[in-house]
């Protein structure tokens, strides 16, 4: 197979037409023009379907290697869309409880109420006895979201255990991949039915668009999938999908530096006395790293610690010139995130590093001075 900067750029060309761009232009959502032979147009309201969409469609899929795929409005759209389609009343869903916080909200405050059945597993009993002995008792139609790397205890849970967990009780298992990104694992390749993913980030990696996507293994789920996202509106609007398209040629160039830093930034920080409990699945001594090593390609951006107090993380971030402190991750600059401000169950102290593409040797430096002014 070749490489992931190559498969980036090869799945965002459009076929070699002389005299046409290399990539299209932005396809904005202006009246289709209709024939009178109806019903035979590719398009006919930007909602339903565009140019646009497809372009970006086919590139996402080739790189998660899925049957097909349909970008929504966000990562946050990506998980009801497959969630609504999926589940009806007597039906059973079972989430992260260490994972994206509002993937538990929305089960809680949207599905329950509609007769849902919610369960909560850490994504550490994900592919255990406990999860098991869930699955065996469930009623309706069971689906299982696993988020892995989990946001932001960067636990790893074994996709392939999982997977076959799932098989066996006849449940649909959905993986969030927003983490690794379909560059550092292909949850499809290892038994998964259906990918959802934030593509605000390390996809389209400029922080300068709202996005996210499904993928399926079978294209036949994609069409109640597409149908709701007709029918609640979730919809990427033409230039986020535009910007997203052109961002995705250089995804693996971008992913392979921050996952180079992550690496260099967490072995610095496991050394250091302050920084407590760090977490990153490509260091050898961490609990996920086994596993991660049988699943994963790259480990990701992504690297979590703890500050004894929340002053700490700020002084922290008050002492480096080059790390901002933000929410959402992926960008190309290296930022922090002190979790527990967004109700995330952690200590007050608790923060996720987003690695950027900073040079690797300056953002060490700079997280050196940093640390030694705490």
């Amino acid at each position: 197979m070749a490489g992931d900067s190559t498969r980036c750029v090869t799945a965002v060309a459009p076929e070699k037409v002389p005299g046409s761009p290399m990539q299209r232009g932005p396809v904005f959502a202006a009246p289709y023009q209709l024939s009178a032979d109806e019903g035979t147009e590719a398009d006919t309201y930007a909602r339903a379907s565009n140019p646009g969409w497809r372009d970006l469609e086919s590139a996402l899929a080739v790189l998660e290697g899925a049957a097909g795929a349909l970008v929504v409005g966000s990562g946050m759209s990506a998980v009801t869309v497959a969630l609504r389609s999926l589940l009806t009343a007597g039906d059973t869903v079972v989430v992260p409880a260490d994972g994206y916080y509002q993937v538990r909200a929305y089960a809680r405050e949207r599905l329950e109420p509609m007769g849902i059945t919610v369960h909560e597993l850490k994504t550490s009993d994900m592919a255990d006895e406990v999860a098991a002995g869930l699955l065996a008792t469930a009623t309706g139609t069971t689906v299982v979201v696993v988020e892995t790397p989990a946001n932001p205890s960067l636990d790893v849970v074994d996709l392939r255990a999982v997977a076959e967990l799932c098989r066996n009780a006849g449940a649909v298992l959905v993986v969030d991949n927003t983490t690794a990104t379909p560059l550092g694992q292909r949850p499809l390749e290892l038994g998964a039915d259906v990918v959802v993913a934030s593509g605000t980030k390390a996809l389209s990696g400029h922080s300068d668009l709202l996005m996210g996507y499904v993928a399926a293994a079978d294209a036949d789920l994609l069409t109640g999938m597409g149908r709701e996202r007709a029918l609640s509106g979730t919809v990427l609007g033409p230039f986020e999908t535009w910007l997203a398209h052109r961002s995705l040629g250089t995804a693996g160039l971008r992913f392979e530096r921050q996952c180079v830093n992550a690496m260099a930034l967490a072995t610095l920080l496991e050394s250091h006395p302050a920084a407590l409990d760090v977490r990153y699945p490509g260091l050898p001594g961490d609990p996920s790293h086994g596993v991660a090593s049988a699943q994963m390609h790259r480990f990701g951006g992504l690297v979590s610690l703890k500050f004894d107090s929340a002053d700490r993380f700020h002084r922290f971030v008050a002492g480096s010139e080059l790390l901002m402190s933000a929410t959402s991750f992926g960008g190309i600059h290296t930022t922090a995130d002190r979790r527990a401000r967004w109700g995330d169950p952690v200590p007050d102290g608790f923060t996720r590093i987003s690695c950027g593409i900073e040079d690797t040797d300056d953002l060490i430096a700079d997280v050196e001075r940093a640390l030694s002014a705490l």
